[in-house]
C-alpha cells in the first residue's frame, strides 16, 4: 500500500492522526525536528504554516524519517478565509514593560516565544493568546497574519501539498468561496481539502475581530455551515476532510480540555455532511479513551500537546548547539513520548 493510500486507510478505520505544527510557527529547526519525530512515530498527515520555508523544513524532518523506515505523511498547508486565532502573532514594545515587572506573559506562553527579556519571538508565536490577558497593562497586541489572494496559487503549485486546510468560521461562506477558488487556481491536485470550523461565530464577509461572536452556535447551525462548504467543494471537484475544532489550541492546559472535543463530535455527527469527522481542539492524551464505541471518529490532530511535550527536549538539544536529531539519546525520549500520545489511536 503506498503512503498515500495508507491515510485514506487510516481515515476509513478510525485510526487518522495528524501533527499540527501550527499556522504561524516558523521556527524552522524545531519544525524540521517535530516532523521527524513524529513521522517516525507513524502519523499521517503533518499541517504547516503556509510558508515555503516552512513547507521545506517539514519535508526534510519528514525525509529523514522516511530513510530509516518510516512512512512519509500526507504535508498540508494550513489557510484560513479570514481573521483567526490559528493566523495571529503577539507583539508588544518591551521597552514599555516596567523594569520590575515579573512578566506573567512569559511564564504562561507553552511555545516559548518571549524570554526573560526582549519582546515575542515571532517565528515560534502560534497565536494562542494565554500571554494577552496575562499582561497586568494591556501591552501586548495581536496581528493578523494573511495571505493576500495572489499569493495563494503561486504558493501551492510552487509547494505542491498533498493536503490544504481551510479554517473558516460561520457567516464567511463568500469569503470561503474566494479562498477555494484561489486554491484551484494553483492547479494542485489534493488528497483532501480539510476544512477546520469550531462553534464561534466569525464576522461577516471575513472581516472583524478574530472571534467575535455573541453564543455559540448548535450544533445543527454548525452542520448547515458545513453543507454549504461541502457544496462548494463538491463543485470544485475536493474530498473533504471535516476538523472539529472544540477547544481551539488549549490541548496542552489539562485533561479535561479533551472534552470539548469529543462533545462536538457527538453533537454534530448526526447533522454532518458526507466526508470523515477528525478531532481537534483540546485534544490530548486523553481524548481517545472519552470515546463511545460509536462515536464516528476519523482520526485525531495533535497541537500543543504533541509539541508541548517535545519541547524541553528540542530546547536541550539547542542548548548542545544542535538538532534534536543529532542527540540520539533525546531523540530517542522523544521518539518515545511521540509513540505513547499516537499509540491509542494506532490500536483502534
Amino acid at each position: 500500500m503506498s503512503t498515500l493510500a495508507a491515510a485514506e486507510a487510516a481515515l476509513a478505520a478510525g485510526r487518522f492522526v495528524k501533527l499540527i505544527c501550527g499556522a504561524g510557527n516558523q521556527d524552522l529547526a524545531a519544525i524540521e525536528d517535530l516532523c521527524a519525530v513524529y513521522s517516525l512515530a507513524g502519523v499521517h498527515c503533518i499541517d504547516v504554516a503556509a510558508n515555503a520555508a516552512v513547507a521545506a523544513a517539514a519535508r526534510r524532518g519528514m525525509a529523514w524519517a522516511e530513510a530509516r523506515g518510516a512512512a512519509r505523511p500526507w504535508l498540508m498547508l494550513s489557510l484560513s478565509d479570514g481573521a483567526d486565532p490559528h493566523f495571529r502573532k503577539a507583539s508588544f514594545d518591551p521597552q514599555r514593560c516596567p523594569s520590575d515587572c515579573l512578566r506573567p506573559c512569559q511564564r504562561v506562553c507553552p511555545a516559548l516565544a518571549i524570554g526573560p527579556s526582549g519582546g515575542v519571538l515571532a517565528e515560534r508565536c502560534y497565536g494562542c493568546g494565554r500571554c494577552l490577558p496575562a499582561c497586568p497593562l494591556g501591552l501586548i497586541d495581536e496581528q493578523q497574519v494573511l495571505l493576500s489572494p495572489e499569493v495563494v496559487p503561486q504558493l501551492l503549485a510552487s509547494v505542491q501539498p498533498d493536503a490544504v486546510e481551510l479554517h473558516t468560521q460561520a457567516g464567511r461562506q463568500e469569503a470561503f468561496a474566494q479562498r477555494l477558488q484561489q486554491v484551484q487556481a494553483s492547479g494542485i491536485r489534493l488528497q483532501r481539502l480539510a476544512v477546520s470550523c469550531g462553534l464561534e461565530r466569525g464576522a461577516q464577509g471575513g472581516s472583524g475581530a478574530a472571534g467575535a461572536q455573541t453564543s455559540p452556535l448548535s450544533a445543527r447551525e454548525l452542520a448547515a455551515e458545513l453543507w454549504q462548504r461541502f457544496a462548494l467543494l463538491r463543485a470544485a471537484g475536493f474530498r473533504p476532510l471535516w476538523q472539529l475544532d472544540g477547544r481551539p489550541m488549549s490541548g496542552d492546559v489539562g485533561a479535561g480540555t479533551a472534552r470539548s472535543a469529543v462533545k462536538l463530535l457527538e453533537a454534530i455527527r448526526p447533522w454532518a455532511p458526507p466526508g470523515p469527522l477528525q478531532l481537534a481542539g483540546g485534544t490530548n492524551a486523553h481524548t481517545a479513551e472519552l470515546l463511545s464505541a460509536g462515536a464516528g471518529a476519523a482520526g485525531v490532530a495533535f497541537g500543543g500537546m504533541a509539541r508541548s511535550l517535545l519541547q524541553p527536549l528540542l530546547l536541550e538539544a539547542e542548548a548542545h548547539g544542535g538538532l534534536l536529531r543529532d542527540c540520539p539519546e533525546l531523540f530517542e525520549q522523544a521518539l518515545n513520548l511521540a509513540q505513547a500520545l499516537l499509540a491509542p489511536w494506532q490500536r483502534r
